[in-house]
């Protein structure tokens, strides 16, 4: 009886260590999420971008297969501008070519409630890209930062504050682990390259991630008369007034910007609502779409959308971001 009870002390041990070893050696190995880095600054900072003086040796490589209900994505992530010095000193990362493939749904209508960019599973707020430039580079506005490494206290980091800086270079984009260059800001070579300026309604810039076209900044004063003057769109986002709590949770120190919850939705303030965006005619949609438009204020990229979107990290069993690939856990980097 004692044989057999220190058999299966001996056998219990062996089922609570070898989970534990993989655990261990995953970690080593850096196949699990990576513990958040713990910040405690509370104000915004003056900095610099990176220099956009680069050329990649990739060449830029998109498909949008515009359909009545589908759009079809394939692309590479590779801009066609100049981008800046990467890994830098704030940005340890390579400029690698991806293998985008997705279907967004068009021609949605739109959703009784808006669905924030910003996801509660866990794996970093905000969890999926807002959308696709034409020239196949991810918006994706969100970070991975948070004030004293706690996601659940819910301060978001904004990428653009240079409270942490992120290495982000001229164009407002820098890099992830796996080489993806993606925007956090206006796409300024992008957008010097479509001659988007104040003479005339803006170009298309991209989709977002509910088939709605994407535009930047100049928009017509009544977006239903196209031969109305051109005027700069603002968002209707403000920053909040006085000081934020400051517990054990949150970090005090005056609403500036340095966190996404410093900002708050004013309803009139300016020409977009909630998800920055409005109705509108355009050369593309001379009938009118609903639409968005990055703007110069915050949040510059949406963080919300108007139609159901498609998550590309966060949850939807859609995407393929690599073909014949099921998508990898959810995880969510600066």
């Amino acid at each position: 009886m004692q044989i057999k009870i220190l058999f299966l002390k001996l056998l219990w041990s062996f089922i609570i260590i070898i989970p534990l070893f993989y655990s261990l050696s995953a970690q080593q190995r850096g196949q699990g999420r990576p513990p958040l880095r713990k910040h405690t600054i509370n104000e915004k900072k003056e900095w610099r971008h990176v220099p956009a003086t680069k050329n990649l040796r990739f060449e830029s490589k998109t498909t949008f297969g515009l359909g009545r209900q589908q759009i079809k994505v394939e692309a590479n992530g590779i801009p066609q501008h100049k981008v800046g010095q990467f890994p830098n000193r704030y940005n340890p990362h390579t400029i690698k070519e991806q293998a985008y493939e997705f279907v967004v749904q068009a021609n949605q209508k739109a959703s009784r409630q808006i669905t924030p960019l910003h996801n509660e599973t866990g794996f970093g707020p905000p969890n999926t890209p807002f959308g696709i430039a034409i020239n196949g580079v991810l918006f994706d506005p969100g970070t991975a930062e948070f004030y004293n490494g706690n996601r659940r206290s819910d301060w978001n980091y904004e990428a653009l504050s240079g409270a942490v800086p992120l290495g982000v270079d001229e164009n407002n984009a820098h890099v992830q682990p796996n080489g993806a260059y993606h925007y956090h800001g206006l796409p300024k070579g992008l957008l010097q390259k479509l001659d988007c300026n104040d003479k005339k309604h803006s170009p298309l810039i991209g989709y977002a991630m509910d088939g709605y076209p994407i535009y930047a900044i100049y928009g017509y004063k009544d977006p239903k008369d196209s031969k109305s003057s051109i005027k700069n769109l603002k968002s209707s986002y403000k920053l909040k007034e006085g000081r934020r709590p400051q517990t054990a949770r949150d970090p005090g120190g005056k609403y500036d910007g340095t966190f996404s919850k410093d900002y708050q939705y004013v309803k009139g303030s300016g020409d977009l609502d909630e998800c920055n965006g409005r109705f509108t005619v355009t050369a593309e949609y001379p009938e009118g779409t609903y639409a968005y438009f990055l703007t110069e204020d915050w949040p510059v990229i949406p963080r919300n959308f108007k139609a159901t979107p498609l998550k590309l990290r966060g949850g939807s069993p859609r995407f393929n971001g690599h073909r014949h690939r099921p998508p990898p856990r959810p995880r969510r980097f600066p």
